[in-house]
């Protein structure tokens, strides 16, 4: 599948940054959008749904949330294919312009008390956009970082997707604090919550006009006429690499329950169940997201050193022997400490494995099916272990058995590692 490159060849590489920026800034606005309406859903629910019940009105928005959710491998498979046969420059447009165009159209949605049950129809086709639009702008943007950088340097410049996820939350999280803090709540529902959708729909403008300007991959062009001769490119995944997809499902699974715990379902599970104030949550997990974002570049480049097997072994090793006891320091109102010490380990630890994912996704599918075969099974272990967490940790808590999730997630930790144990170190090869 692929070769060992010559050191030599990288010495002196300057990192373009600009390339970088405007490869990763999609998922950026990505996952921007993604968390505002998360964030604001408790505003906005009673302008789409009937406000006379704002219970149902918030369980209608939030459930526009999951489905858009389940949409995502359906835009791995069309937008990976896409990436596949089009290339990824083209694909990623794609996929900024969706979830951008998504954003300003929730922006300027007409209410429920204007055009009526029209009002959460609109809402949930602006959402599916923008579910089709993540489901491919991970492999698409993974693809294209991995097939751009130097063999020996591909953990360093894979980096840069998760800084920009880490950047974009931490932005919808200062930006949510600015609104609600200089807003009455009225004011945030008659159109504070129209702000930051707008603020989603501009950032998603500017990247799309940076990713204009990027240049096609070799790798792509290389290999797009071996794509364009595949024929049932799904199936093929799992008739000749049915090794690949097992493995992308056992580091998934992890990587998954790992990004939900901690950045979605701790907060409130420790707010809901364990009384912790709102504040101090927040700024734990503000501590953690920091240090999530820092490290990301130091582990990709020791990746590119030290082997990527190593490092996602400490990674799956670590959460199979922390998770519980990190569980137990969110005691009954937990000190500020404690919440602190929770999510700067949890986030420092997934930093690990999350810094050199883009690399290690492509590094092992060939090029044509590349694309594609992230963006399936990625997107669809995602799907289900991802979106389930946070209704987990809820149902386990409310039956007063929280630790269950835990454990859940502890099993989940020493199922990828031994997925990872049947990985090829793929350090220094050429992609082919």
């Amino acid at each position: 599948m692929s070769q060992v490159t010559d050191p030599a060849s990288t010495e002196g590489h300057k990192l373009p940054v600009r390339t970088l920026v405007a490869a990763s800034i999609g998922n950026a606005v990505e996952w921007f959008d993604w968390t505002i309406y998360a964030t604001f859903a408790v505003y906005f629910s009673s302008q789409f749904f009937d406000r006379s019940n704002s219970t149902l009105a918030l369980i209608g928005t939030t459930s526009t949330y999951a489905l858009a959710f389940f949409f995502r491998p359906l835009g791995g498979v069309v937008l990976g294919r896409l990436a596949d046969l089009r290339g990824r420059r083209f694909a990623m447009l794609v996929t900024i312009l969706l979830m951008a165009g998504g954003s300003l159209v929730i922006a300027v949605l007409p209410t429920y008390s204007a055009v009526g049950w029209l009002a959460p129809i609109l809402l949930l086709l602006a959402r599916i956009a923008q579910g089709l639009s993540l489901g491919g702008e991970v492999s698409n943007a993974s693809a294209y970082l991995a097939e751009i950088a130097p063999p020996n340097r591909r953990g360093r410049y894979s980096s840069f997707f998760y800084i920009s996820t880490g950047v974009a939350l931490l932005a919808a999280s200062l930006l949510g604090l600015l609104l609600t803090s200089t807003l009455s709540r009225p004011d945030l529902e008659s159109y504070g919550w129209r702000i930051a959708f707008v603020v989603g729909g501009v950032l998603g403008l500017v990247g799309l006009w940076l990713r204009r300007s990027l240049t096609e991959t070799e790798q792509f062009e290389e290999n797009v006429e071996k794509a364009r001769a595949t024929k049932n490119p799904l199936l093929r995944t799992l008739t000749h690499h049915p090794r690949s997809v097992l493995q992308l499902f056992g580091f998934t699974l992890l990587s998954t329950l790992c990004y939900y715990t901690f950045f979605s379902a701790l907060t409130p599970y420790a707010v809901q169940f364990r009384d912790a104030p709102g504040s101090d949550v927040f700024l734990a997990l503000s501590i953690g997201t920091v240090v999530f974002i820092v490290l990301q570049y130091p582990m990709g480049a020791l990746a590119d050193r030290f082997g990527r097997k190593p490092q996602m072994l400490v990674w799956s090793l670590a959460f199979a022997v922390l998770t519980v006891p990190l569980s137990l320091l969110i005691t009954e109102r937990p000190p500020l400490i404690n919440l602190i010490i929770v999510f700067s380990v949890g986030l420092g630890l997934y930093a690990v494995f999350s810094s050199i994912a883009p690399a290690i996704m492509s590094e092992i599918f060939p090029t044509e099916l590349r694309a594609l075969g992230i963006g399936a099974w990625y997107n669809l272990t995602v799907a289900i272990f991802g979106g389930t967490a946070p209704l987990l940790i809820a149902a386990f808590s409310g039956a007063g058995q929280p630790q269950l999730f835990f454990w859940y997630v502890t099993g989940g930790a020493v199922i990828a590692f031994l997925i990872i144990l049947t990985l090829p170190e793929t350090k220094g090869r050429v992609l082919t």
